[in-house]
């Protein structure tokens, strides 16, 4: 049975590519009258191709409640057409789900679940329910693709499989409509079924049934659509036969089970890169984001590598830098001077003894800072300042018992 496709387009986009096919749409619904979902289900409103014939089907006898009325304008012109080449046909929205024109209560949903589909083999016979649709009211059903679901470990996982065609063209069901209109109601519905076939040998393995599938444009097309062929006949029923073109067939996201949910990825195959849903290809993006990631962090650290070693170099040179004691207001005060190579003690006088001695003999730090402020004062005539002291000698005179009331030293 197929109870599942998938219509995720317009009503004018389909419009256009059956004109491109050769098959004339004189009359189109607004796109919005469809219902546009990659998850179409029983109930809802699909997109059906017909011959623009009355109500009661293609002939002259009328059928059901309006036995008694008088046909329209428009239904009379329909109804009798002596040129093929003549006959219109249109795009109709419909309600899937056929409820033949002599019901007299909306059915429930358990009711319209048997007619969504309607067997070959029964049309073969005759009477039956569907005898007056199959002669006069016969229809094309679209839709991009459908679903079937492959049954394994006796039916307990069920995973879903689209099918759709290899060139990537429209699909065009055999189907049947009607129209009814409830008892007490003035209100016309349309509904429609979809015709079922044996599965060629490209899905046998996935399920013993499938759609028929006409060719678009097709001669079997136009026959299976041609308004004076209001007689059920071998010729009709030769039609209803397995497809015998290129299709693909592949498992898709187990979420389309759901009659609720509705996503492009539906039709698209578990295994491909272009799936997000699929788990391998989630990994894929983390690994490569990760990678990315990494990437980044390796060359942050480069650049921090390189940062620190210049900061590094610089403060080397500014260690290296030595200073040179000057005279001036500020006596002792040292200035950068020259670059040198010694680590402590550095050229005041290239030529001088003093400095000589100081490298030759190993001194601690507080005699070699002795050795060269003697070795300044020869040069410069000037006695340096110490840091400690202000030159004069002795101490300050302390007090006897070494402390005093804070109240004697206001009383001096």
């Amino acid at each position: 049975m197929c109870g599942r496709y998938a219509l995720g387009i317009r009503a004018t986009f389909v419009r256009h590519q059956f004109q491109e096919h050769g098959m004339p749409v004189e009359d189109a619904p607004e796109d919005d009258d469809v219902r546009q979902t990659y998850n179409f289900a029983p109930g809802n409103r699909g997109l059906v191709y017909r011959a623009d014939v009355p109500d009661w089907g293609a002939g002259g006898n009328r059928h059901g409640p309006r036995e008694n009325d008088e046909a329209t304008e428009e239904e009379e012109y329909s109804a009798v057409i002596e040129d093929p080449k003549e006959t219109r046909y249109k795009l109709q929205a419909m309600k899937w789900g056929l409820v033949p024109f002599w019901t007299k209560r909306n059915p429930d949903y358990g009711s319209v679940m048997k007619t969504i589909n309607a067997r070959d083999d029964s049309l073969a016979q005759s009477g039956g329910m569907w005898n007056t649709m199959k002669q006069k009211k016969r229809c094309i059903v679209v839709a991009q693709g459908f679903y079937e679901w492959l049954k394994k470990n006796g039916g307990k996982e069920k995973i879903p499989h689209f099918t759709k065609r290899k060139d990537g063209q429209l699909m065009c069901f055999a189907g049947l409509w009607d129209c009814v209109q409830y008892e007490g109601s003035e209100e016309k519905h349309y509904t429609y079924t979809i015709i079922t076939t044996d599965s060629n040998k490209q899905l046998s393995f996935l399920h013993d049934r499938m759609p028929v599938i006409l060719e678009n444009g097709s001669d079997a097309l136009r026959t299976w659509l041609d308004p004076k062929h209001s007689e059920w006949s071998k010729e009709l029923q030769s039609l209803l036969r397995p497809f015998d073109g290129d299709l693909e067939c592949y498992p898709v996201s187990k979420e389309v089970g759901k009659v609720g949910n509705n996503s492009p990825t539906f039709i698209v195959p578990v295994a491909s890169t272009e799936n997000k849903n699929n788990i391998a290809n989630f990994f894929s993006h983390a690994k490569k984001e990760a990678s990315g990631k990494e990437v980044e962090k390796e060359t942050k650290e480069e650049e921090m590598e390189l940062s620190q070693k210049g900061s590094n170099l610089e403060r080397n040179q500014q260690e290296q830098h030595g200073t040179v004691d000057q005279c001036g207001a500020e006596d002792n005060a040292p200035l950068p001077g020259p670059m040198a190579g010694s680590k402590r003690a550095h050229d005041i006088d290239a030529g001088t003894d003093d400095v000589s001695q100081v490298k030759a003999i190993k001194l601690d730090d507080a005699d070699a800072a002795a050795v060269l402020t003697d070795s300044a004062e020869k040069k410069t005539g000037k006695k340096s300042r110490s840091a400690t002291s202000n030159g004069t000698k002795g101490s300050p005179a302390k007090s006897g018992n070494g402390s005093q009331r804070i109240t004697d030293f206001f009383n001096k």
